[in-house]
């Protein structure tokens, strides 16, 4: 009786609330997968039927995220080659899901016996386990930054849907540590970015972080840094009123990339606190809503005001290091441990089309549901 009434309360809830899996409310993403599992994979829902996808610049978007791809990335090999499975038929969207698996090739569990009956510091081990009882520590299980290869694969089809209506989407390394790039995106060419390793258009400042980076994986240790990323050619208008603003969904795009631990939009190098509204009041120009300055980001009033989306997204440095840590066990005694296997010395550089990918998301699902704006005759 107790256990049909849990049942009961149990499918209620799973009717009324997704379980965290699906991005986007006409645009949707679900995803599926861990670290370790034979593949990963999604469903996107809502693409517009009729569209031609490049299936060679989805690719060419996990390619920049793969690991293995660089002296600055880590040592697994993953060839992340996305199928497709449905929802395309002679290069073209028929309106129904679709549906893609990447295989996962070079896992290698065992390197993860030492965290079996282990919390590492800073990691998600402890909040899986208390959460449902049991976690799969192969590789973070589905706490591991691996699941992002699917977000990567539906933004870069949002960001194909985009380009239609002249949207353009950028994202750089703007810090490795200390290491900070001064410049304004406007000063620099964005096509740029993909020239080295870190990604970072301003070449004197890429050489310094890749030395960084380099330097801090030698002491086996790991650095954070920021990601700047920017639409260009958003129109007027898109974002929804109250709960949905789409500065506010823009964040909650990014909080949900792993490592992301701060994020702000507008304002480029100016402090917030300091300023005073003379100073920062953004005064429009012409009738498509440009203005003389920027400091709103492209949002006011949670929507789209035709001038450039502009955001910084903070990551913290990755949680495993190869230095001995204090933690606990399972059972709560205190324990020793240190990072073993291959990992990222700096996420940051690999981070760059998740962050891109996650602006697209967005947009691509306001754009959608601005044609419930208003009727036009």
């Amino acid at each position: 009786m107790i256990m049909q009434k849990y049942k009961n309360h149990y499918n209620q809830l799973c009717y009324i609330c997704d379980m965290g899996n699906t991005f986007g409310k006409v645009f949707k993403l679900t995803t599926f997968g861990e670290s370790h599992s034979d593949s990963i994979g999604g469903v996107i829902d809502g693409c517009p039927a009729g569209f031609t996808i490049d299936v060679d610049k989805v690719q060419f978007q996990l390619d920049k995220r793969k690991p293995g791809q660089s002296k600055i990335t880590t040592a697994r090999k993953e060839r992340d080659a996305v199928e497709f499975l449905s929802g395309i038929f002679d290069g073209k969207t028929t309106g129904s899901p679709i549906g893609f698996i990447i295989k996962n090739e070079d896992y290698r569990s065992k390197d993860y016996l030492y965290i079996k009956n282990a919390f590492r510091p800073s990691h998600a081990d402890f909040t899986y386990q208390e959460k449902y009882g049991l976690r799969d520590y192969r590789g973070g299980g589905r706490s591991s930054a691996r699941e992002t290869a699917n977000w990567v694969v539906a933004g870069a089809i949002a960001q194909q849907l985009l380009n239609l209506v002249g949207v353009k989407v950028y994202a750089y390394v703007s810090a490795i540590g200390r290491i900070k790039m001064i410049k304004s995106y406007k000063d620099v060419d964005l096509l740029a970015i993909d020239s080295n390793l870190v990604r970072c258009p301003d070449l004197d400042c890429a050489n310094k972080m890749i030395d960084e980076i380099e330097s801090v994986k030698k002491e086996g240790d790991t650095i954070g840094g920021e990601i700047i990323v920017i639409a260009k050619g958003v129109p007027a208008g898109w974002g929804e009123p109250v709960f949905d603003k789409l500065h506010a969904d823009i964040a909650k795009a990014m909080l949900s990339i792993n490592a992301v631990h701060g994020f702000k939009y507008g304002f480029e190098a100016t402090d917030i606190n300091s300023s005073k509204g003379s100073e920062v009041n953004d005064v429009l120009i012409d009738k498509s809503g440009k203005t003389k300055t920027n400091y709103s980001g492209g949002i006011q009033g949670g929507i789209s005001n035709g001038n450039d989306i502009y955001c910084e997204v903070l990551f913290k440095p990755v949680a495993t290091i190869m230095k001995k840590q204090n933690t606990i066990d399972l059972h709560g005694n205190p324990i020793e441990i240190k990072g073993k296997g291959r990992h990222d010395a700096c996420v940051v550089p690999r981070a760059v089309p998740i962050v891109e990918s996650m602006l697209a998301l967005t947009l691509v699902d306001h754009y959608l549901r601005s044609y419930t704006n208003k009727i036009k005759y």
